[in-house]
């Protein structure tokens, strides 16, 4: 699994011109399934994207996690994150879960981020659907978590 962690001021998604969901200060988090992806992978970004300490302290150095400021988080499903573009100009998708396996990877992923009790409160896109994501980078802080990194 991979995450894009953005740190923001706000952010929202829409659908079809419709807000379904927005945040104030904290993280938007986009996040990509890869085939064969397993448990080990999700409860990996988890533990890494609610850890992850990027907001500032009072010497103005990354020190604080979410839950030290009260931080919010809108999760934006895409597929995306595990485009190919070595065979030349068009992206292929192969290494991306198929949509029914890898939705249920993502909405395991929203509800153990819950669990964890770290975010004021968590938003998110609708899988799958065509999304507009408008997001206030703070920084600009952007992090890559891939589960691949982990030692097993």
């Amino acid at each position: 699994m991979r995450a894009v962690v953005q740190r923001c001021t706000s952010a929202s998604v829409a659908v079809d011109g419709k807000i379904v969901g927005q945040i104030d200060k904290g993280f938007v988090c986009f996040v990509g399934v890869k085939k064969n992806d397993d448990i080990k992978d999700l409860d990996y970004l988890v533990r890494k994207v609610c850890g992850l300490r990027i907001f500032c302290d009072e010497n103005d150095k990354m020190n604080l996690a979410p839950k030290d400021v009260g931080a919010e988080m809108l999760v934006i499903s895409n597929f995306t994150l595990y485009a190919n573009t070595s065979h030349g100009f068009r992206p292929d998708f192969f290494e991306s879960m198929p949509p029914q396996e890898a939705k249920s990877m993502f909405d395991q992923f929203i509800s153990k981020c819950q669990d964890q009790g770290t975010f004021q409160k968590i938003n998110s896109g609708i899988f799958g659907a065509e999304m507009y994501v408008d997001v206030q980078n703070d920084g600009p802080i952007t992090i890559i978590i891939d589960s691949a990194d982990q030692k097993r």
